[in-house]
């Protein structure tokens, strides 16, 4: 049985046993827990798929080496997409668009989304830049024909281009654009691309299951007051208050 049809399990029996809202002990919340069995083979699978999907590739060779757990995608092209990713966030966005092309020119032939998302981050640049002039002729270009066919585009270009109409980029509306928020939002989206093109997960499956946590708590608290895990770094559980 998979760790989340476990979780939703529990979660089920433990609304049933509070109809009304009670006080569970951590000696009964704990023998709860101990009942619950989960594979350390399944537990190992989640690491990995954290390691390899955020891009950790040192980390994963090690854990592979210790536990025996073998990633679903070849360790090496980690390095590849992480450059990919770096190159954005650094705001090389040519590089990027070069290195995405050699792991697979598909990618950004089949994604228009993606591909209009990296040109207009390469527009973003040269704003930042001060390259007006340059910025003025690639957005005619390149992105203007796109924004014809697309009225979604059209209005992304249009919020890009108004930076330019500000010398205070701190009174722009969309002064958001030249912040480091932007180049990670558009490093995710590639990297999630590229993830997908693998026929791996784009998102990692430990942070979902951390918010399953969160949302069951959140719903039990409505019926019950038991031990429950208030800091997630530590996973402490901590006796209810009555």
């Amino acid at each position: 049985m998979s760790l989340f049809w476990i979780v939703i399990r529990q979660l089920a029996e433990i609304e049933a046993m509070a109809m009304s809202k009670k006080v569970i002990t951590r000696e009964e919340w704990e023998k709860k827990l101990n009942d619950v069995k989960i594979r350390k083979e399944d537990m190992n699978k989640l690491v990995m798929n954290f390691l390899v999907t955020e891009g950790y590739v040192e980390a994963a060779e090690k854990f592979r080496m210790e536990s025996g757990t073998e990633p679903d995608i070849d360790l090496a092209t980690i390095t590849d997409r992480m450059a990919v990713k770096k190159a954005v966030q650094c705001g090389n966005v040519e590089d990027a668009i070069e290195k995405v092309n050699d792991l697979n020119p598909e990618i950004l032939d089949t994604n228009p989304q993606l591909f209009f998302h990296l040109q207009q981050q390469r527009l973003i640049e040269l704003i930042r830049n001060g390259k007006v002039e340059e910025a003025l002729e690639f957005a005619q270009e390149e992105l203007a024909p796109r924004g014809e066919e697309n009225q979604s585009f059209l209005e992304e270009l249009e919020r890009t281009v108004a930076l330019l109409a500000f010398e205070d980029v701190s009174n722009c509306p969309v002064g958001e654009l030249l912040d480091m928020s932007q180049r990670l939002k558009t490093a995710s989206e590639v990297n999630a691309a590229i993830l997908t093109s693998q026929s791996h997960e784009k998102d990692p499956k430990l942070p979902s299951l951390l918010k399953m946590l969160i949302w069951a708590q959140n719903q039990l608290d409505k019926k019950a007051a038991y031990p429950r895990i208030n800091d997630l770094s530590t996973a402490k559980l901590e006796d209810p208050s009555v």
